[in-house]
């Protein structure tokens, strides 16, 4: 009974561990969402704040070399192409993403975005890999990891992959 109530208490702590491991605690629910100002694939900068004027925006951060991120593009392509053109509450101008690429090599980055078929236009990366600003901005350790933002500016959710936002973006539509 003794080994099996430690054995039972060591798997609770790891469970606890693993999980800790994978949550972001940089970012809350709540809270002003941190600018980003950062190069698209031309070279032009683009700020999440213009970006996000009046409306919902998907921050979305991932990388080409990411084996889950690229497994999850078409479920975010498939969410982008849902709610791209419907009608939020508080959103006149609706929703979007913002995506932000952990890569260091622009062209593997451009050419992950060709291939996995990311039509929204908002792409930025500093190149920097893991030692990105956006990353250390949104304290992001793993990929990937998404952040759903309203339209005034506050984070609302943040995600392990970009379909745990289908929820909230559901509550948001207008009626």
């Amino acid at each position: 009974m003794k080994k099996l109530a430690i054995l039972l208490c060591a798997f609770t702590l790891c469970s606890f561990m693993a999980n800790a491991q994978y949550e972001n605690t940089t970012i809350k629910a709540g809270q002003a969402a941190p600018e980003l100002a950062f190069p698209n694939t031309e070279g032009k900068v683009i700020k999440l704040s213009e970006v996000a004027k009046g409306r919902i925006v998907l921050i979305d951060f991932w990388a080409s070399w990411c084996g889950p991120c690229r497994r999850s593009n078409p479920q975010l392509v498939a969410l982008y192409n849902n709610y791209k053109d419907k009608k939020f509450k508080n959103a006149k101008n609706g929703f979007t993403i913002y995506s932000v690429s952990l890569d260091k090599d622009k062209s593997a980055w451009i050419n992950a975005i060709k291939a996995d078929n990311l039509s929204w236009t908002t792409h930025v990366s500093d190149l920097g890999g893991w030692q990105s600003k956006p990353a250390e901005i949104y304290g992001v350790q793993f990929v990937p990891q998404a952040f759903l933002m309203n339209s005034e500016g506050k984070i609302i959710g943040k995600y392990m992959t970009s379909e745990e936002a289908v929820k909230d973006l559901d509550q948001l539509l207008a009626k």
